[in-house]
């Protein structure tokens, strides 16, 4: 069955880093897409950043210059590295790969920051 682990996750204090990871359970092929969504309570969950098969990525703005989106070549593993975190980074992050077939989701990871 394919599925998406996540690990990563904590608390740290404001201007603290951590790392995420994702990696997949080997039975997903032709992905064009792999990266990390988020949602904060109350909100609607929303791309934080993304990394597609060329190696091109996008970023939500407010991320920009400070998480870093990466992957191995092989498409079973992406990283979100988040740096200078702010408490409004706050939030439940979930991994998310793409084929032409359909979306798979992780199970999500708590990331808090605090003030």
């Amino acid at each position: 069955q394919e599925h998406l682990v996540e690990s990563g996750g904590g608390l740290v204090q404001a201007g603290g880093s951590l790392n995420l990871s994702c990696t997949q359970s080997g039975l997903i092929y032709s992905i064009g897409a792999m990266g990390w969504y988020r949602q904060a309570p109350g909100k609607q969950r929303e791309l934080v950043a993304e990394i597609y098969t060329g190696g091109s990525t996008d970023y939500t703005d407010s991320v920009k210059g400070r998480f870093t989106v990466s992957r191995d070549s092989a498409g079973n593993r992406v990283n979100l590295q988040m740096n200078s975190l702010r408490p409004e980074d706050t939030a439940v992050y979930y991994c998310h790969f793409q084929n032409r077939l359909r979306h798979y989701w992780g199970q999500g990871t708590q990331v808090t920051v605090s003030a």
